[in-house]
């Protein structure tokens, strides 16, 4: 390793240390009563549920509040996904890197990263089932805990067939890079391109906090949000290091190392081809969300009925608002950014450097799977509606005859 890739390791990891925010999230985890909060924001109003939708502009201050809330607990259940595979995946990389000299640095750079996310997991969901406990009396988004070896993207277009096949590609690299220093390196890459579209949420959620008038007694999810950006920068710079510094350091890759690279970032943009009218900023596949959406309009908060809530669903994820108008924004942003990230890697196709994936997505297509998507979710829940009520019907007729 050159020294001067060693100096800009050494520089972020001391002032990663310096600077950890897992004592003071820690602290105020521990506090957190959603009671006590539950009636401020906890970012700014544009980060909320459906911001910017008919659910929007028709809900009420209180149930604007929810949305906001809501926004939180979804965000940071997707962030937790993606963390409890950094975890592993920051361990079987360092391993790839054992046999190198002058690598120890790295690894102790990913053992306190690792230390830091633990700490992030716990308190994102700490946060969340507290907060739906009391909204619902159960989880709906709160991300339930897994193994790394599953869809990084919470809700995906995928099946039983696909979750198995990625499953086998994420057991098959962390063997494989376990024993390889160029894609332990390159598992970077992936990290730093959605570690990069994170922090372009992340650091407009930190601001809330940063600009409230009064730190001390500002919520505590806003103080988590703030906590968590600040470590996350740090993971942000450790990724580029190691992904266009150390990297350089190696040989350069084999036909079959540079396949397995530009597999993995073709993967990235395949989970964030899709952007999402109910969550601003994180890449999801709205046909997945529908049943949990369903639950929550139908929920004492929003207190719809079966239809009312279909008829609102509908026209949220269906037609064109300016809240499905600032997704698509945040993804081109993403992609953007991305090609800028991976501009200077001449190992990678040049579909990947453009980001040509992603870049094949548009407001048309969107709103063209939505309606397809959405006729199939309607005929599904009508048929359950039906059945529900004949079930009743029959149970009825039982205790009229026998009861």
């Amino acid at each position: 390793m050159n020294p001067t890739t060693y100096r800009k390791l050494q520089i972020n990891h001391t002032r990663n240390k310096q600077q950890d925010h897992t004592t003071l999230m820690n602290e105020v985890v521990e506090k957190f009563n959603y009671e006590e909060c539950k009636h401020e924001y906890w970012q700014s109003e544009e980060f909320s549920l459906f911001y910017g939708t008919p659910l929007w502009e028709q809900s009420s201050p209180y149930q604007k509040t929810i949305l906001n809330h809501l926004y939180w607990v979804a965000y940071y259940s997707q962030i937790i996904s993606a963390e409890i595979a950094t975890i592993y995946f920051n361990q079987t990389s360092a391993t790839g890197l054992y046999a190198h000299e002058d690598f120890r640095l790295i690894c102790d750079t990913l053992d306190l990263e690792s230390a830091q996310e633990r700490a992030h997991i716990h308190a994102f969901r700490t946060i969340s089932k507290q907060t739906e406990l009391a909204l619902f009396g159960k989880t709906i988004f709160t991300y339930p805990m897994r193994t790394p070896f599953t869809e990084t993207m919470v809700y995906a277009d995928t099946n039983a067939l696909k979750t198995w096949w990625k499953k086998l590609q994420l057991q098959y690299f962390g063997l494989i890079s376990a024993n390889n220093a160029f894609l332990a390196c390159q598992y970077f890459t992936v990290r730093g391109v959605r570690t990069l579209n994170g922090k372009l949420v992340q650091h407009k959620l930190s601001n809330f906090y940063q600009k409230h008038p009064d730190k001390e007694t500002a919520p505590i999810p806003a103080k988590v949000s703030y906590y968590h950006f600040m470590d996350e920068s740090f993971h942000f710079n450790s990724s580029t290091i190691i992904s266009h510094d150390v990297i350089s350091c190696l040989p350069s890759p084999t036909k079959f190392e540079s396949l397995i690279a530009n597999l993995g970032v073709w993967g990235c943009q395949k989970d964030h081809f899709h952007f999402s009218a109910a969550i601003n900023g994180i890449f999801w596949y709205d046909p997945a969300l529908y049943s949990k959406v369903y639950e929550v309009l139908i929920s004492p908060v929003f207190n719809m009925n079966d239809q009312d809530a279909k008829e609102m669903m509908k026209r949220c994820f269906t037609q064109e608002s300016e809240g499905l108008n600032h997704s698509f924004k945040t993804h081109q942003e993403a992609r953007n950014s991305y090609q800028v990230y991976v501009e200077n890697l001449d190992y990678l196709w040049s579909r990947n450097r453009e980001m040509s994936l992603m870049g094949g997505n548009s407001l048309e297509k969107y709103l063209a799977t939505q309606r397809r998507e959405f006729r199939k979710f309607e005929k599904m829940k009508d048929l359950s509606y039906a059945e529900t009520q004949k079930r009743r019907e029959e149970v009825l007729e039982y205790g009229e005859k026998y009861g």
